[in-house]
């Protein structure tokens, strides 16, 4: 029978064997793939197979036969051949099937019945295909549709797209100027892909109705300006969001405050010169930013973005792209790999002064994000002319448009030179070949009047002329001053100490904590572009003295560390209220701690009054019975002497040993000589108390050790 069971199940194997078609590879009875096979037909499929690979044979037409007894197939891969129609009713067999491709085809139209019998479809990939129309009811069977791509064709108008279950819908490089909510009845879209379709709004209704969207591309169209559409409480959920190569006059920070979530950002191709620090602030969740292709200014008000992407851990995307186009010392580097030092910050710019800090800046301060890095940033040149701190952008005076870092810089100056290019209010002009530079003032130097000659020290007064220019010291000290103070934190006013000294390129800020008992200074480096500062993580209820002085100034280890040098001031913390629970909790305290040692001590008299008297009566008792041993004779051992004895035998209370013999001898009471013995042992007297022993009421005093 063995020999019959045997051949039976080779034959099988030969049978399966020759039912993989040819020039096809199998995987069991589940998988075929055919790649590359070069035939205008379909292969001969098994009827169990469940996924089919036919992908770049040549194949140009379809028809049911081919498919006939597949019905339990659920992957229909036909990409990359040459399909020009997908006939009416040829899937109809395919009544289980869930992943359609037919993407990189040549198919023209999609007729009303190409989809019948697909009932459980949720993949239909029509991507890259010639698909010029859709007839209005060609989806109308596909209930359970997830995914649809419908990319890179030559649509110029859709259907009424309803699938009450689709997640992801890409129409990408089409023609469809306008997009309504009647034309996308998806209420659970999760992912919507526009880019390229020439769209010049978002109809914030299709926007409304898509209330768990969160991915939308609207990259490279005609939109001018961020859409309004943005602006609804429906985006909250969003995720990820790319305006990308769209001609935006501006973006401001009010066009995305309801864009909380976002994680993903794609900035590129805008035509930005900078952002500004508290646009960022926008996005507390961000971890991805692309801006490649941007003409960046790499000058100092810029000088905070590489470090800002190093600290919040920000991964910068197509970074070799994202290259600075001025001025001409930076142009053609990657903004990312600069350093601080690169951005040529001057010791003193005219921002501080003229950039309108009182109107704009400082009243957002106090509504920002305790997590957003430099909060008391001043926004990149020129200033913002509205009440909002807004990214600008040159379109308007800019001739060419958003360009790659390989361009001329010499070619965009032929026309307008970049704003505030030239430092220390040098002017900014063009050679006769188109080269860019800068006419510096008298006492700056450099390419772009960056350096400015150091003035020489005047020489020391006598000590009457310190005498009189003493008075003048206190408008000095307060050139430093604190705005906001809470429990734990101090907001500092540095505008006066900048403006007093314009050539600084540092401040350090030395402060110390003048209530406590460790006075020892705490020293921070801040940037002179801070006009304000805010001191964190300091203790309630305390007094602070805050001194700044220029970065460069050398601290002089002679000078008496509790006298600071610079412009000082002095602020004290707020306190921390105590509730009624607290204050309770802190009078009661108080009672329970004296309470608690008392008792102890009580205890402690008691037990040892207890030891104390059993140890007297114990002696008596064996005084007398000496007594009676020297006219009786020796007597039976006392009852208290065994249970002395067995009390300090560790868990043994039947007198039986549990333990190792020489633990418990270290315990038991020792024995007298045996000639003391026989006379009565009137010479010993040996105490039941053991000080070793953890026995005998004296567990409390010495605990086991478990090491």
């Amino acid at each position: 029978m063995l020999p019959y069971f045997l051949l039976l199940c080779l034959s099988a194997g030969l049978v399966v064997s020759y039912e993989c078609p040819a020039d096809c590879s199998c995987q069991g009875q589940a998988s075929i793939f055919c790649i590359q096979r070069r035939s205008n037909i379909m292969p001969h499929i098994p009827t169990s197979i469940l996924n089919l690979y036919v992908f770049h044979n040549g194949i140009n037409t379809l028809s049911q036969e081919e498919f006939k007894g597949l019905g339990e197939m659920e992957l229909l891969d036909l990409s990359q051949n040459e399909l020009v129609e997908i006939p009416d009713g040829v899937f109809e067999m395919l009544s289980k099937l869930k992943n359609l491709d037919l993407s990189s085809n040549q198919i023209t139209h999609i007729s009303k019945d190409s989809f019948s019998g697909l009932v459980q479809l949720e993949r239909l990939y029509l991507y890259a295909n010639r698909i010029q129309s859709i007839h209005s009811e060609a989806f109308a069977g596909l209930q359970m549709l997830l995914e649809l791509k419908l990319q890179q064709n030559q649509l110029t108008s859709l259907p009424s797209l309803q699938f009450p279950r689709l997640l992801l819908l890409d129409l990408s490089h089409n023609t469809i100027p306008t997009l309504g909510p009647s034309d996308l009845q998806t209420p659970h879209l999760e992912a919507l892909k526009v880019s390229s379709l020439g769209l010049t709004s978002v109809d914030k209704d299709l926007i409304a109705s898509l209330g768990n969207l969160h991915e939308l591309d609207i990259s490279t169209n005609q939109l001018t300006e961020v859409p309004a559409a943005l602006q609804q409480d429906s985006l909250k959920g969003l995720i990820k969001l790319s305006l990308a190569a769209n001609p935006l006059g501006e973006l401001r920070v009010e066009h995305f405050q309801k864009l909380i979530g976002i994680q993903e950002l794609d900035l590129s191709g805008l035509n930005l010169q900078g952002f500004s620090e508290s646009f960022f602030q926008t996005f507390p969740r961000l971890v991805h930013l692309t801006a490649a292709e941007n003409p960046f200014n790499c000058l100092c008000p810029l000088a905070w973005f590489p470090v800002w992407l190093k600290e919040k851990n920000v991964n910068l995307g197509r970074p070799e792209e994202t290259r600075c186009h001025f001025p001409l010392v930076n142009a053609g580097k990657m903004l990312s790999a600069l350093e601080h030092k690169d951005f040529g910050c001057p010791p003193s710019t005219t921002v501080l002064i003229d950039s309108p800090i009182g109107s704009t800046p400082v009243p957002q301060l106090s509504t920002k994000s305790p997590d957003s890095i430099h909060t008391n940033a001043i926004p990149p040149p020129p200033p913002p002319s509205e009440a909002t701190i807004s990214i600008k952008t040159d379109r308007p005076r800019s001739p060419e448009p958003p360009v790659s870092p390989s361009s001329s810089s010499g070619e965009v100056g032929e026309h307008i030179c970049p704003p505030n290019i030239c430092l220390n209010g040098g002017t900014c002009n063009f050679d006769p070949l188109g080269q860019l530079s800068c006419l510096c003032p008298s006492g700056t130097s450099g390419l772009y009047c960056e350096n400015v000659e150091e003035v020489p020290e005047p020489q020391k007064p006598s000590v009457t002329e310190v005498f009189l220019v003493a008075p003048v010291i206190p408008p000095e000290l307060d050139a430093i001053s604190s705005r906001q103070v809470t429990s734990t934190s101090i907001l500092l006013d540095l505008h006066r100490f900048i403006e007093t000294k314009p050539h600084i390129r540092g401040i350090r800020l030395t402060y110390r904590n003048l209530s406590g008992p460790d006075r020892r200074p705490i020293i921070l480096s801040v940037p002179a572009s801070y006009p304000e500062y805010t001191l964190r993580g300091l203790l309630p209820n305390c007094t602070y003295s805050v001194c700044a002085s220029p970065l460069e100034e050398r601290i002089s280890s002679r000078t008496n560390s509790s006298v600071e040098t610079g412009s000082c001031t002095e602020a004290r913390t707020e306190g921390i209220l105590l509730t009624s629970t607290e204050s309770s909790v802190e009078t009661q305290s108080p009672l329970t701690y004296t309470l608690i040692p008392a008792v102890a001590a009580l205890v402690l008299v008691l037990v040892l009054a207890m030891v104390a008297g059993m140890i007297i009566y114990v002696r008596k008792t064996r005084k007398a019975k000496a007594g009676m041993e020297l006219e009786l004779g020796p007597a039976d051992p006392d009852p208290m002497e065994l249970e002395g004895t067995k009390a300090c035998l560790e868990n043994g209370g039947n007198g039986t040993l549990t333990y190792k013999q020489t633990e418990i001898d270290r315990c038991q009471t020792p024995q007298p000589p045996p000639s003391l013995q026989q006379n009565g042992g009137l010479d010993v007297e040996v105490p039941l108390m053991q000080g070793h022993c953890p026995a005998n009421n004296n567990i409390a005093s010495l605990k086991p050790s478990y090491f």
